[in-house]
């Protein structure tokens, strides 16, 4: 059932997640879909499945009872977010290399309730995910502006679905470390086409729909991409990354045109400060500190 949800929200499905990360998700799911090795449009391989990427170790969760989803440090509310972001996991806290918004919502509105949280911030460390969940949690931080001060602190990085996540806070609360990373904000699908691998094995997928459902096929991976379905994906897909721009931009005081001109490119450190998607360069226990200090 797990492989089952995460294959489903990967494949034929809009996502915002920098290229790495999508391959390791990918990797990750090879040896199940009879895959035993991939490669880039280079030519080079793909490294296997989450071997190269801490983010995926498990960390156990605690009893939903008593964990509120974020730890309490001298009035900061401090949400974990790392990994691959999805609509909805098991645990309020990231699991098994995941961080669900259902969990980062409940987290950030118990954190705006307790009276012991001064300002509630966002600890990023993620190359995105899922479209599906994010504008609804990303517009509930943005509305709660005003309420208490809100910041995110990026340990190393946020990319994508992550850094509209981030970009959701405070002006002048995003921090990032001089080899961290913000951008990638655009939106990408992926479609697996199986035919001729079934073909090869001597398989042959036929569909019957019922009458007048002519495109209820459209993104099977076990039939090739028609031109219609690859106009019907993309044309949601341009849709999701106008609203991706627009959310950005309204989060960051800057125009969706301007957004949408960086053309998912990812900026290091002050380049990102400087590309107006966060406000100052300092080590993350350096911002820590710097917040302890504003709610002391």
């Amino acid at each position: 059932m797990e492989f089952a949800l995460l294959a489903q929200q990967l494949f034929n499905t809009p996502l915002a997640i920098h290229p790495r990360k999508a391959e390791i998700a990918i990797a990750a799911l090879a040896e199940q879909l009879g895959i035993t090795q991939l490669a880039r449009m280079d030519g080079s391989l793909v490294p296997a499945a989450m071997e190269d990427d801490e983010e995926f170790v498990s960390s156990p969760s605690r009893s939903r009872r008593t964990d509120p989803g974020y730890d309490l440090i001298g009035g900061l509310g401090l949400i974990p977010v790392t990994g691959t972001l999805a609509q909805k996991t098991r645990s309020l806290r990231p699991y098994s290399g995941m961080t669900g918004y259902d969990g980062i919502r409940q987290s950030f509105l118990t954190a705006m309730c307790d009276d012991d949280v001064k300002m509630p911030v966002f600890d990023l460390s993620s190359g995105g995910g899922a479209i599906a969940g994010l504008f609804d949690l990303v517009d509930t931080i943005y509305e709660a502006r005003g309420t208490k001060p809100i910041a995110a602190i990026l340990s190393e990085s946020a990319y994508s679905a992550a850094y509209v996540l981030a970009s959701a806070v405070d002006p002048g609360r995003v921090f990032v470390p001089r080899t961290g990373g913000t951008g990638s904000n655009g939106v990408i699908c992926m479609h697996l086409d199986m035919a001729e691998a079934y073909s090869k094995a001597g398989l042959k997928v036929t569909f019957i729909t019922s009458e007048g459902a002519d495109r209820k096929t459209d993104g099977h991976s076990e039939i090739p991409l028609s031109d219609a379905a690859y106009a019907a994906i993309k044309a949601d897909v341009d849709a999701m990354g106008d609203l991706l721009h627009e959310t950005v931009g309204r989060n960051r005081g800057l125009a969706a045109s301007a957004v949408r001109g960086q053309k998912a490119a990812t900026f290091m450190g002050a380049a990102g400060v400087a590309a107006g998607l966060a406000d100052a360069v300092m080590a993350p226990d350096a911002a820590l500190r710097a917040l302890l200090a504003e709610v002391a």
